[in-house]
């Protein structure tokens, strides 16, 4: 069963790129967290492509940089920033075939070191695009001090099971 994640973030004046509501530019990515990892759907906006009809290959990679970012959010604890990412293009992304279906899951989890992998499907679910992304992760304390993470419980309400 798929629960989904509030974006705590949404309460501040949070232009994020990749996750805010109020970015009129933005892809206003949404999450679901389904045990494993986290889930996404999104659909493509024709703003949003490279050649004719196909999805950006930087779109791609950030769509895929940002359920990484909540995967460490949520399922390391803290707060992180991305200190590599190795992304794989297999085939295209094509705008006309609906909305993409986008996976993580958490690998690896060291003091200071996540490692997430990710990918992302077309609605066909041919996987197009898949990345190993590394983040640098701050200690929880440093992680509310200066990035506003709220605690791993913001993402659920009040109910973490």
């Amino acid at each position: 069963m798929k629960k989904k994640i509030i974006n705590p973030f949404n309460n501040l004046d949070n232009p994020c790129f990749g996750c805010s509501v109020r970015n009129d530019a933005g892809l206003k990515m949404e999450f679901w967290d389904n045990g494993e990892g986290l889930v996404t759907e999104w659909a493509p906006r024709p703003e949003f492509q490279g050649y004719v009809g196909v999805l950006h290959g930087g779109i791609q990679a950030t769509l895929l940089d940002e359920i990484a970012s909540w995967t460490v959010y949520v399922k390391a604890g803290t707060a992180g920033v991305t200190s590599s990412m190795e992304v794989r293009y297999l085939r295209p992304v094509y705008l006309s075939r609906g909305p993409l279906h986008i996976v993580s899951r958490l690998d690896k989890r060291e003091e200071k070191l996540a490692v997430i992998h990710t990918g992302l499907y077309d609605a066909r679910q041919q996987l197009c695009t898949e990345a190993r992304v590394q983040y640098f992760l701050f200690p929880e304390h440093i992680a509310r001090e200066k990035y506003f993470y709220p605690g791993k419980k913001a993402f659920y309400g009040k109910d973490l099971t």
